[in-house]
This record gives structure tokens, sequence and C-alpha cells, in this order.
């Protein structure tokens, strides 16, 4: 009986190892497994951090970025509906800072990253026709190009620019409205409008539009650029982790060399 009994307690504890081995490995698995993180991003920002992406994940093989580009009017409503967004990078104070009153991100998981300037753009060759912003009550003007004020901060930023010039109404007959300001750039690089209203990054990023005019600062609200994690988050730690990477001396050189300015 006694042999029994020992051999019972030696078969019990033989097993209470293994499951804790077995636990053990399952929690290391988990943690080296590969996880894609989503981020919401402005349409602004496409080109530079699709190529931070590239350089982030050589560098961390078990991470994968994807992204959700668009307005970031969209992409806020999006957020509080509930999509699963890790990060968001607005190109909006405003949009963003109603995630952070709805609790939806944390005022300390968030920085004023980078800031931008609104530019007026025509189609390589066409700046002959339009000089500046108050030109565009010509005439000979056709159709301008201009993010949806209500979700697009661009368009916003152009209405108020307009607005505070005294030109608003004599031109918004003209309008084409374009969902996020990539689809504006594309409106003028197609010859689809005789001019717009982008992010000087965006103008700068084409070579078949030419900017005539830049909004002055006091023309409208501050551009601002705010990074921040989602508090749903299901990857908290690499969400950390590559939001400060997006902070770090590389990403911001990165970020200037495509015309944005450090917040």
């Amino acid at each position: 009986m006694k042999k029994q009994f020992l051999l019972v307690v030696v078969l019990l504890v033989t097993a209470v190892i293994g499951l804790g081995c077995q636990s053990e490995k399952g929690e290391l698995s988990q943690d080296h497994g590969s996880v894609q993180l989503t981020v919401s991003a402005a349409a602004s920002l496409k080109d530079v951090l699709t190529e931070l992406a590239s350089k982030y994940e050589k560098e961390h093989e078990n991470v994968k970025i994807r992204f959700n580009f668009g307005s970031s009017g969209a992409l806020q409503q999006q957020i509080e509906q509930g999509a699963p967004v890790d990060l968001f990078f607005s190109a909006s104070e405003d949009k963003f800072n109603k995630l952070v009153s709805n609790d939806l991100i944390s005022q300390n998981n968030s920085v004023k990253l980078l800031k931008n300037d609104l530019v007026l753009i025509v189609p390589k060759g066409k700046t002959q026709e339009i000089k500046n912003f108050k030109e565009l009550t010509k005439d000979s003007v056709g159709k301008l190009a201009i993010g949806i004020p209500e979700s697009v901060p661009a368009g916003k930023y152009a209405k108020e620019t307009l607005s505070n010039l005294h030109l608003w109404n004599q031109v918004q007959s003209k309008f084409v409205y374009g969902k996020d300001v990539r689809q504006v750039l594309s409106y003028i690089e197609t010859n689809n409008a005789d001019a717009g209203f982008v992010y000087q990054t965006d103008a700068l990023a084409s070579d078949q539009i030419e900017i005539v005019d830049i909004a002055k600062n006091n023309l409208h609200s501050p551009i601002i650029y705010p990074l921040g994690i989602v508090k749903n988050t299901k990857h908290r730690r690499q969400s950390d982790e590559f939001y400060q990477f997006l902070q770090s001396d590389q990403a911001i050189e990165a970020m200037e060399k495509y015309g944005f300015k450090k917040g």
C-alpha cells in the first residue's frame, strides 16, 4: 500500500510539473508569435509611414504593421464604433481630442508629433492662370478641389483660410469634394480641377502639380498631427514600442524629409 501511495504521489507531481512546463511554453510561444498592429493614419502620412513600417518590420521580425489610411474624421468615427485599431495618427487635433474625451485614447499615451502647412496647388504648367488664393474668384477659374470640411482636416483648414480671406462665399459654387487629401491631389494631377487645397507634404510628393500659394498660419487653426495608443489595443507592449519608435530621431528625420515639421 505504501509503495502504491508513493507511486501515485510521484505521478501527480510529474503531471503538475508537466502542465507547468506546457503553460510556460505556451506563454513563450504567444509572446514570441507574430503580431499584427493596425494603425489608422491620415492619408497625408501614407508615404512616410509606409517607408518607416518597412524599416521597423526588418528590425522586428515578429511584428507586422497594417495601415488604414483615410480622412481623420472617418478614422475617428471608425474607432468610436469599435474598429480594432492599435494606434491613431491624426491630421487634426479636434478629431483626436474627441477620442481622448470619450476615454478611447489616454492623454498620457498621446503626443503632438508633427506640423504641416496648407498650400494652394494647380496642375503643372498652369501657374499663369492662378497665382494666389485671391485669384480663385476669377471667372476663368473653374473647378476647385477641396476635402470635405466636416471630415477631412485639410478641407477644414481650407475653409477657415478662405473664410478669413472673405473668399468662401464667392468660390463655394466651384468646389468638387474629395474624401481625403490624396483624392484632392489626384484631381489636380489629372486636370479634373483647376486648383486645390492640400498639405505641403502632399504637394512635395507629386511632380505633376505646382504650389502657387501657402496659407499663412494666422488664417487657420494650427495644423497639428497627434499620435496616440488606442486603449482597447490587444497588443499593448508592441503598440507602445512602435509608438516610441515613431518619436525617435530616425523616424522624425524621415518625416522631415517628406516635408513635415516636428511638433
